[in-house]
């Protein structure tokens, strides 16, 4: 009997923007550099088994050049308490002349790439905006994806969902959102352990509750009915589960965490649920092979449910517009 549950798959695509201490390039390197061959083998392995992605893009990243960066910089900028989040306070000084010369800032080559093999591209807001944190505004936020989705249009990309970085998701945005033309945006999971917080009040105790629920069912399956997701305008489309990098340290437990995303995959297949797995592609960029072997696993398992049950790959803005028409 076919369900006709959805799959999702949306990665962080943000480079050096979303590494928490920008001061030290050599801490992340390999990691960084490594995307230039992952986003390729990514979607080379998403064609294989025709699955539709989103690539949530931070808007820096469609510049070719620093000049061209520093002529698109959003007239309202955010004011964070914590300096060292904004890009804007003397940050550019490190960065190259064009994505020639550095490829932790710029990624046009792999924009254009992504968009070759048809899949969708969302943003990540222009600047790697942080919703909760202190100091940040409507007005800024604002400012912010109306700078991303002009610079996307040098390609022809119109912008329709959102991933908000770091998960800190703000739900005093959503109106600015739709006002704009967001017609989703991924929302966090509803256990208490997801729920969106900025970084002073995160506690370890909330993080080593998340790592053990990668490998352990401790939150549910967090799969989601069509009503639930279409409760919200714009439409909600939850995480469900972090595909986290490969680990030597925890390679013995790998089955285990391949084991808990297969089991969700199943759950949600069965009962026409949405499933909705997420990633940074540098979260790849070391370890290549083991962090494919792993992804490919998953999408196999994919494909057994797709056979079985229907269930069927969805990018987001593909599966919002749906569920858009038939709200």
């Amino acid at each position: 009997m076919k369900r006709n549950g959805k799959f999702i798959i949306s990665l962080d695509f943000e480079l050096f923007w979303g590494v928490r201490d920008k001061r030290n390039i050599e801490d992340y390197k390999s990691n960084i550099l490594g995307v230039q061959q992952v986003i390729p083998k990514l979607l080379n392995i998403f064609d294989q088994y025709n699955i539709k992605a989103t690539f949530a893009t931070v808007g820096f990243l469609f510049c070719e050049t620093k000049d061209e960066l520093l002529t698109n910089i959003p007239i309202v900028k955010p004011l964070y308490k914590n300096q060292n989040l904004s890009p804007y306070n003397g940050y550019f000084d490190n960065i190259g002349a064009d994505y020639h010369f550095d490829k932790f800032h710029f990624a046009p080559n792999l924009i254009k790439e992504i968009r070759k093999y048809n899949q969708e591209i969302a943003t990540h807001t222009f600047s790697h905006y942080y919703c909760l944190e202190e100091g940040q505004t409507i007005e800024a936020f604002k400012s912010d994806i109306e700078t991303a989705m002009q610079v996307a249009k040098k390609y022809a990309i119109h912008l329709q969902s959102l991933v908000f970085p770091r998960n800190q998701f703000n739900d005093e945005y959503l109106n600015v959102c739709a006002d704009l033309g967001i017609i989703c945006y991924r929302g966090n999971e509803e256990s208490w352990i997801y729920r969106a917080r900025n970084d002073e009040n995160e506690t370890k105790l909330r993080r080593a509750f998340r790592l053990i629920d990668s490998y352990f069912n401790i939150s549910g399956h967090n799969c989601y009915p069509d009503e639930y997701l279409k409760m919200k305008y714009p439409i909600n489309i939850p995480a469900s589960r972090f595909l986290r990098p490969f680990s030597k340290k925890l390679k013995i437990f790998d089955i285990l965490r391949i084991n808990r995303i297969k089991s969700d995959m199943t759950y949600a297949a069965k009962n026409n649920l949405t499933y909705h797995l997420w990633w940074h592609p540098h979260n790849f960029g070391a370890n290549q092979y083991e962090n494919f072997y792993i992804l490919e696993k998953i999408l196999k398992h994919y494909k057994f449910l797709n056979n079985k049950y229907g269930f069927q790959s969805y990018a987001m803005g593909e599966l919002a517009m749906k569920l858009k028409n038939e709200r």
